[in-house]
Order: structure tokens, then sequence, then C-alpha cells
């Protein structure tokens, strides 16, 4: 295979191993979110949350990077500049241990993208379901403090009994 060949495969794959390891690491926070979600600890999502903004500001670098060694990759085998696909580049090289390991790095990448997007639909459907349960608190704790209004025979609002509902007996 060619010297130049071999150089751009070099930091491709170097560049997707590290992208892959920090995917994993992106996936260690989504998961340690979704438990902090349900602990309510507010602290600790802040802190996790500036972690998971490093890491995406991490990834969309070494991205780039991905880009730039995988255009130079297809420059040299032939393939699409424009948009280069890891499998496509595996195809340009086929049957050389390069083409398994790109379908390698590919289908793992793949796999762990795949795993942090479940888990951080699931992680939105929790915070969703939380707000509406905060917000059906708070709208409870506002109409207990503004109280009822009812109305007299003469048509003014008279303010009633600062409470919510009237809570008659425990027994059934």
């Amino acid at each position: 295979m060619d010297v130049t060949i071999e150089r751009a495969y070099q930091k491709l794959e170097t560049n997707l191993e590290d992208l892959t390891k920090t995917y994993r690491s992106l996936l260690d926070v989504v998961r340690k979110e979704k438990e902090i979600l349900l602990k309510a600890d507010r602290d600790a999502l802040d802190e996790n949350n500036r972690i998971k903004e490093d890491l995406l500001f991490k990834l969309r670098a070494q991205d780039a990077l991905r880009s730039r060694y995988a255009t130079d990759l297809a420059t040299l085998v032939g393939g699409d500049t424009e948009n280069p696909r890891l499998l496509e580049l595996a195809q340009r090289i086929a049957g050389t241990p390069i083409s398994e390991r790109l379908r390698t790095l590919h289908a793992t990448l793949d796999m762990v993208i795949r795993r942090i997007t479940e888990i951080n639909k699931e992680n939105e459907e929790y915070t969703k379901s939380a707000l509406k349960t905060l917000n059906g608190a708070l709208n409870e704790v506002k109409g207990t403090i503004s109280g009822k209004s009812t109305y007299e025979r003469k048509g003014q609002v008279k303010n009633g009994p600062h409470t919510s509902g009237n809570f008659v007996s425990k027994e059934a």
C-alpha cells in the first residue's frame, strides 16, 4: 500500500479512536445524568451539564478533524471528497486490513452514538415529567395562596377562606 495512503489512514484511525473514547465518555455522562435526574440533585446536575458541554465542545473539534482526515484519505483513494463516508472509504480500499478496521470503527461509533441518543431521549422524558409535576405543584400552591373569590349578594367580589378545597374526614 502507498505510504501516503497509510499516513492519511493512520491520522484518521487515531482521530476515530479518540472520537470513540470521547463518545464513550459522553455515554457515561448521559447515563449519570439519568441517575441524577431521578435523584433530583440540582448541584450534581449542574456539574454533570458542565462536563457534558465540555465533551460536546471537544467532540465538535474532533469531528472537524475527522472530516478533514477523511477528505484527505478520500482524495488519495478516489472517494467522494465533498462528503467522505467511512464505509465508502473502506470499500475503495477493500481487501486490506485498513478496510476492515474502518468498518469496525464505523460500527463502534454508530453503536455508541445510537445508545447516547436513546438515553438522551429517556432523560428528556424524565425532565418533561418532572417539570409537569413541578408546574402542577406550583399551581396548587398558587391557588392556595391566592385564596378563593366568591360573590356577595350585591355582586361584589369577596375574598373567601385562604384554603384550597375542604377536608372532611380521613375515614372512608
